[in-house]
């Protein structure tokens, strides 16, 4: 079903600017509660005359000091809301908190309004999003498809248009697989850089908080709001200083080895994917096949041992007193977890540890690794046939994900031959959120054309100013430290964080040093030059330290003047290593000299 207004953060934001009011937002959310008649999306609605009067009390509209000003956003009824029950979709669990779980108090205190509570695999067990006592949510695209879970209403929320935004768990693939099924941008934050405190735990070690949103600027902008350090959560983290969406031009990007792809027969989504990955070489990133057997192997660890038992240890006073209160496959995986001992929780935990030592060069060997979001989709009639082989295939590309302590977005990537959606997942180490996000944000702008199920259109990508972050030191490179050059590790291995491309001010040459490897140009400042193509990026002072003391002669840093007027450090090299070097300033840049070769 198409409305006329468009939810994504900007459009409503747009609405607002032009004297639409937040009350009217809330009737409309309303309207289209009714029209979609979805009786599976929600489990619990906030009372509309109170949403009118929080409405209401925003006043002025904000959006400088509240940047989620009227933004309407529904949270899986695993997450606090306070005066809403929360259930985790068993009815005989149902306590009403009378405080918001932390991340729910960030974005109101953003100026977003929480509409409601969805509907979930009960317990967030499960990739299907079927697995309720409730009516089931119905797919946006298909209501012949299974709708994804856990995070199943969260979901189907955002993908109709009734919410800009909702919130969900991710453990094994929630808040990426019912994404990438209902044509959504579903980003899974690092693990702890969003609070759990508030939420029904489900793997308390590996839970993340994630947010479905209509494009990846509108789910980073959620995200840069809710990640903050919570002293109250035990298992918190600060994320490092600078995760604005940002992606240098040239990535290595790891993809599944062909002979490791797992699609289950379904060409479709297999094309698509390949689909993807030419777009993403296109774009100038360097594709890098990766063995997945043993990703694939720490998957698997994930319903076995002391994951399972852990899922277990949340709930275990309730489930010991009322079983019969389970949903029977959540019964079933739960009394498994009981015949379970701390020695097969230990192997687990040996196991896991071992393939993340054999797993970390893999995953350090390249900026981001793309995969399928989920390998297939899958209808209600295929479910009933073998529920349990159906959950276990969807998470083939999410199950390991949390464990080896990796960030992730997922991103629509448009229709496949037959039409329906089809996603692909960035995946990056602990705080890489930002490159992930900015790189997810590139390809579904090439790839996409509407918004969900909405039929609104993908919004042109507005261009935003770099964001220097606080704390960190700009470094201008020229040559062999450019992404995707040889050098360009040892930025990267340091945590640097890409800022911009630009140019350097028209007082420059460049030139090809001899004797260098590898190759490496001299960057020298004239009366009479050109501007140069240069990249900055941003070290802590640690790092900048350590790399600065990398820099063999006869390279030296400077500072560099750009093209808009301002300055950082920046590579220069010592005028005796220019006797016998080739002047390339009139190609404008070491790239275009390496491709002139």
């Amino acid at each position: 079903m198409t409305f006329s207004k468009a939810f994504d953060i900007a459009s409503l934001h747009a609405a607002y600017a032009s004297g639409w009011t937040a009350q009217e937002m809330i009737e409309e959310v309303f309207s289209r509660i009714a029209a979609i008649d979805d009786p599976g999306i929600f489990l619990s609605l906030a009372a509309k005359e109170d949403l009118l009067a929080e409405a209401k009390a925003l006043g002025t509209f904000t959006p400088d000091s509240k940047p989620l000003w009227g933004i309407p956003f529904a949270a899986k009824d695993n997450i606090d809301v306070a005066g809403l029950p929360t259930t985790a979709a068993c009815p005989d669990y149902a306590y009403v908190p009378t405080a918001d779980a932390t991340v729910v108090r960030l974005l109101k205190e953003a100026g977003a309004l929480v509409i409601g509570k969805t509907n979930l695999d009960q317990f967030a067990t499960g990739l299907v999003g079927v697995r309720t006592p409730h009516s089931i949510p119905r797919n946006a695209v298909d209501p012949t498809l299974v709708p994804g879970g856990s995070s199943s209403g969260s979901a189907v929320a955002t993908a109709q248009g009734i919410v800009s935004f909702a919130l969900g768990t991710d453990t094994a693939g929630s808040g990426r697989v019912p994404a990438g099924l209902n044509n959504i941008v579903g980003l899974k934050p690092s693990v702890g850089a969003l609070s759990a405190t508030g939420v029904v735990p489900a793997c308390r070690t590996l839970d993340c908080v994630s947010i479905f949103a209509l494009t990846v600027e509108d789910a980073h902008r959620v995200f840069t709001v809710a990640a903050q350090p919570d002293a109250s959560d035990a298992y918190s983290r600060s994320m490092p200083a600078g995760h604005a969406m940002a992606a240098a031009p040239v990535l290595r990007i790891g993809v599944p080895a062909r002979a490791d792809r797992e699609f289950f027969g379904d060409k479709a989504m297999e094309a698509a994917f390949d689909t993807a990955l030419v777009t993403l070489a296109a774009m100038g990133h360097k594709l890098v096949e990766l063995p997945f057997a043993r990703f694939y192997e720490t998957a698997n660890l994930l319903y076995e041992g002391a994951w399972v038992a852990e899922r277990y240890a949340a709930v275990k006073e309730f489930f010991d007193t009322k079983p019969e209160s389970f949903h029977p496959v959540t019964h079933k995986i739960y009394t498994g977890a009981k015949a379970l001992t701390a020695a097969d929780a230990f192997a687990g935990m040996y196991r896991l540890q071992a393939l993340k030592k054999e797993l970390a060069p893999l995953i350090a060997s390249v900026d981001v690794i793309c995969v399928p979001t989920a390998p297939t989709h899958y209808t209600l009639a295929d479910l009933e046939a073998e529920p349990i082989k159906a959950n276990s295939r969807l998470g083939t590309y999410t199950n390991f994900v949390n464990l080896l302590d990796m960030c992730g977005i997922a991103v629509p990537t448009g229709a496949r031959s037959d039409g329906l959606p089809s996603s692909v997942t960035m995946l990056a180490p602990f705080g890489k959120d930002g490159l992930t996000a900015a790189l997810g944000a590139d390809l579904h702008q090439r790839l996409a054309k509407d918004l969900g199920a909405t039929g609104w259109p993908l919004p042109q990508a507005a261009e935003k100013p770099a964001e220097k972050a606080e704390g960190l030191i700009p470094v201008i490179v020229v040559g062999a430290h450019l992404s995707g050059m040889p050098l360009n590790r040892q930025l990267t291995d340091l945590d640097a964080k890409f800022l911009r491309a630009g140019t350097t001010a028209a007082s420059y040459k460049l030139f090809a040093l001899p004797n260098q490897t590898p190759p490496k140009p001299g960057l020298v400042r004239v009366d009479n030059g050109a501007a140069i193509a240069v990249e900055i990026w941003q070290l802590t002072p640690d790092g900048f330290g350590k790399f600065v003391n990398m820099i063999p002669s006869p390279m030296c840093i400077g500072t560099v003047f750009l093209d808009d007027g301002s300055s950082a450090k920046g590579f220069l090299v010592e005028p005796s290593a220019l006797e016998g070097a080739e002047d390339i300033t009139h190609l404008g840049g070491w790239r275009a000299y390496i491709a002139s070769l």
